[in-house]
């Protein structure tokens, strides 16, 4: 498409930004989602009534409006065409313009508006897309679109930003102003994508990662929708702005004879309007009652409006353009698409039953815009030149056809039933609130009255309390006066009694003296017979004190004995401890001894696969190297000495030693014999392998379930011990291993193992049900390359075992790897900077197309492109061979590659 380069004199930039014949990426440090300040509200702008006046807005019919507008001559033009007149002959007061056919002959042409060359941005945007923005703003959807021939002033038109000067901003910006100035963005929202269609693919340019976004159409409504495409809130004029310079950045131009700066792509600017009616309506006051509840249960209308502003690349003849290689490809798809809108605006200008609307991405996307519900307004651009009169003609025609078409407007209202729930939900919380203050009212008035209670029940025990008190001592006082009383009778009858009874009493007292007389000798006999008894203890007690004197002499003999046995045996268990620390000591150096032998032969194989150093560097290391290696093959050979003492099973007893130190030792030393093929079957055999997976599944420390799954990973490279791994639960233990790890180093080495047992054809199923492809595609999330290499390899090697199973018959469905969701990390690793990743990922790729059944998923995912990549440009010859063979061996593919017109 045409630059502003050629209109405006901007050379070779684009709005102040320089572009070149490749697509530039935006830094990682942007982002699309960009921060906004608040913009206060506008008075409302005025609303014109159509392109060019007309009737008002409610009686405008739905037909395309078409301007047409001339920009004016080049410095390039005003040196060839000096003795030659414009090929135009504008009359804009008559609204016509005039082609001349030679000096005296010339075919004239009407059209909505007639622009000339001195016709101003904001004249242009008032006559052209200000109507469309209304429309856009009341609830329909608008299409602003511009089409001409390369370098005549298309993007000038609606992408020119303005930032040197503002009256050059071009339509893009002064239709945002214009809705921003007329909403409001408390009740109101704006929502803004930047896309690119560019050779037949649809492109993100807030997000160029998003290079493949699909086409949705809604069955019932016909509705079309870009479901992948970036969305950004928009919140002021500045931060839209940064939009348009972000997007422009990544749009695809390349130098041409016709244009220093011709756009390859078609941009497509879809701004969504979304406005409440009755946005301003509150629901605060608090003594409506239950009318205005009913009242604001109404739910109030949205209506949501889409504008879409589209700037066609432009189209060119290619013996004039000269474009040639990629940019020739380029230009053909861009006349192909424009081709294809042309033969649907001729369909729907003669009523044609059939409009091929499917036959291009660019139609589909317009299919609105042309014979459907939007309000299109077209500007087609022409240039003065002679030479190009023939460009000319056919941009007049396009205009001309289009004027014939007409759409059924229809305006986008509905109930807004989310803000009426937040409405709700507002007046929910203040009766909630207003309910609390109420109960709270409440209970502070039964707490009040519970506490005058309670003081009156505390008056009325205490004055009880007293009136009890006073009963309680008249009472006594009254008790005492009666005893009193009763004393003084009792006195006087016991006088009395003393009178009458003196001589009877004589009698008796002699026979109490003689009772008392026998009590008291009975009770003198009772203390004799008691004395006689503790004297005879006494004696007894002093018997048994001699006894145990005699007893204690004769057995202090004994008593050394046993106490010198005590001794030497208290000296044989510290003998027997020092003697067991000793051991304990012993293993410990002999672990580390193996862990550093380890280190340093990995230290080797570093210096023994490093390619970067200088030649002098490298000779300076040369007598280094064999100093070490010497060094290293002591150490093996002390190492194996070690490991022949000590025996297999001990080491393997000490994987379930109590000490950690003990326990990590001697896993390394495991996974260490476990390197060399030969000590595998031994290790297998006395049971290394079942307590490596006891180990994975018991033990939480990350350093001990690294060299496990190390150890398991190098068990696994034979056959016979894959089997093994599976038969004892080795897929499942290392799938929750390698959901539970984060460590990369521990990732790196379980998805080793999983890639081993990849690479085993009787396995598959069991990957499968057990979860070890979900395992080996869920580790994608640690990023480190090692990881990620381990994990391509897998996919190769289990890709590989189905190409082989498919070619032999024994698989005939679709790749477990796709069912899976492999696909999509496939392809967009597919060309990763690592080569270990990239080759084990196109291999897998060469491999997956290899299956007919594959090829449906692997087109709809875009490995076809990949592909054709790999075949072209990959490093190795047998895998370019591969690609080769299999897009010429699958009819799929040669299908597709031919309708795509790819040369292969």
């Amino acid at each position: 498409m045409a630059s502003s380069s050629s209109a405006a004199g901007g050379g070779g930039y684009r709005n102040g930004v320089h572009r070149g014949s490749v697509k530039v990426e935006r830094p990682s440090s942007v982002t699309a989602n960009f921060k906004s300040f608040s913009l206060k509200s506008k008075p409302p702008v005025r609303r014109s009534a159509s392109l060019g006046g007309g009737a008002p807005k409610d009686d405008v019919d739905g037909r395309v409006r078409v301007a047409v507008r001339l920009r004016p001559r080049n410095s390039e033009e005003l040196v060839a065409d000096a003795d030659y007149a414009d090929c135009v002959e504008l009359q804009p007061e008559l609204k016509r313009l005039k082609l001349r056919k030679n000096n005296w002959e010339s075919d004239t042409y009407e059209f909505d508006e007639v622009l000339t060359e001195f016709g101003s941005q904001k004249r242009v945007y008032e006559v052209v897309a200000k109507p469309v923005v209304e429309s856009v703003l009341d609830g329909y959807n608008g299409t602003v679109m511009a089409y001409g021939q390369t370098g005549t002033g298309k993007t000038y038109t609606l992408g020119r930003l303005g930032e040197e000067d503002a009256s050059d901003r071009g339509i893009m910006v002064r239709s945002m102003e214009d809705i921003l100035a007329d909403i409001s963005l408390e009740t109101d929202s704006i929502s803004v994508s930047y896309l690119q269609l560019y050779m037949e693919t649809i492109q993100d340019l807030l997000n160029p990662a998003n290079d493949n976004i699909p086409i949705v159409e809604d069955p019932k409504t016909g509705e079309v929708s870009l479901p992948g495409a970036t969305v950004v809130d928009i919140r002021d004029q500045a931060s839209f702005l940064e939009l348009l310079q972000l997007g422009e950045t990544h749009r695809y131009a390349a130098n041409t004879k016709l244009n220093t700066e011709s756009s390859r792509s078609h941009a497509i600017l879809l701004v969504q309007v979304k406005r409440s009616i009755r946005g301003g309506e509150a629901s605060s006051s608090e003594d409506d009652g239950h009318s205005h509840l009913a009242k604001s249960c109404c739910p109030p209308l949205v209506r949501k409006g889409k504008l879409v502003v589209v700037d066609l690349a432009g189209s060119e003849r290619v013996h004039k353009s000269g474009s040639e290689g990629h940019t020739l490809e380029e230009a053909k798809s861009i006349n192909l698409s424009l081709s294809a809108l042309g033969k649907c605006i001729n369909a729907l200008a003669e009523n044609s039953p059939h409009v091929p609307v499917r036959d291009s991405k660019l139609t589909r996307l317009l299919k609105d815009s042309f014979g459907g519900t939007a309000r299109t307004s077209l500007i087609v651009t022409i240039g003065p030149s002679p030479r190009h009169r023939g460009e000319t003609a056919s941009t007049i025609l396009f205009g001309q056809r289009a004027m014939k078409v007409e759409n059924m407007l229809r305006i986008k209202e509905e109930f807004d039933y989310k803000s009426l729930s937040r409405r709700l939900e507002v007046q929910l919380d203040k009766l909630i609130a207003e309910n609390e203050r109420r109960q709270k009212v409440f209970d502070d008035e039964v707490k009040r009255i519970t506490l005058e209670a309670q003081n009156h029940i505390c008056e009325v025990e205490r004055k009880f309390a007293v009136e009890l008190e006073k009963e309680r001592s008249k009472c006594q006082m009254d008790y005492l006066e009666s005893i009193k009383k009763l004393e003084e009778k009792w006195m006087k009858n016991q006088q009395k009694a003393h009178t009458n009874g003196f001589v009877d009493g004589s009698c008796s007292r002699e026979e109490d003296n003689m009772c008392a007389s026998e009590e008291l000798a009975k009770v003198e006999k009772l203390l004799e017979n008691e004395m006689s008894l503790r004297r005879a203890a006494e004696v007894e007690v002093n018997n048994l004190k001699s006894q145990m004197v005699k007893l204690t002499s004769s057995g202090a003999g004994g008593n050394a004995e046993i106490i010198r046995l005590h001794k030497l045996l208290e000296d044989e268990t510290n003998e027997k401890k020092k003697l067991q620390e000793e051991i304990t000591t012993l293993q410990s150096q002999l672990l580390h001894l193996t862990f550093e032998a380890d280190q340093m032969q990995r230290h080797l194989d570093r210096l023994g696969s490093g390619n970067g150093f200088s030649s002098a560097h490298t000779l300076m290391l040369q007598g280094r190297h064999s100093q070490i290696k010497g060094v290293d093959n002591g150490l093996k050979s002390s190492f194996n000495s070690l490991f022949e003492q000590v025996g297999l099973q001990k080491i393997l007893s000490m994987l379930e030693s109590q000490d950690a130190n003990i326990r990590i030792h001697a896993v390394k030393v495991v996974a260490n014999l476990a390197a060399e093929e030969g000590n595998q079957e031994k290790i297998v055999a006395a049971g290394g392998l079942t307590s490596l997976l006891m180990l994975l599944r018991s033990y939480e420390d990350e350093t001990v379930r690294r060299v496990a799954a190390g150890a398991i990973a190098n068990l696994a490279m034979s056959e016979v011990n894959q089997e093994l791994i599976v038969a004892e639960g080795g897929i499942g233990l290392l799938s929750i291993t390698a959901d539970d790890a984060e460590d990369p180093q521990t990732l790196r080495m379980v998805a080793g193992a999983i890639a081993n047992l990849c690479g085993n054809d009787k396995l598959q199923i069991k990957l499968r049900s057990e979860g070890g492809v979900k395992a080996l595609l869920g580790m994608v999330r640690c990023r480190h390359p090692d990881v990620l290499s381990q994990i391509a390899r897998g996919i190769a090697n289990f890709a590989k075992c189905e190409s082989r199973a498919a070619a032999q018959g024994t698989k005939a469905g679709k790749s477990l790897l796709i069912e899976d969701g492999a696909l999509p990390w496939v392809v967009q690793n597919a060309n990763n900077e690592a080569s270990p990743i990239r080759r084990h990922i196109e291999l897998a790729l060469c491999h997956l197309a290899q299956h007919e059944v594959n090829v449906g998923d692997m087109i709809a995912g875009g490995a076809l492109w990949e592909l054709v990549r790999i075949s072209r440009d990959c490093s190795r010859e047998d895998i370019r061979s591969l690609a080769r063979r299999t897009l010429s061996s699958s009819p799929t593919f040669q299908a597709e590659l031919r309708r795509l017109r790819i040369e292969f």
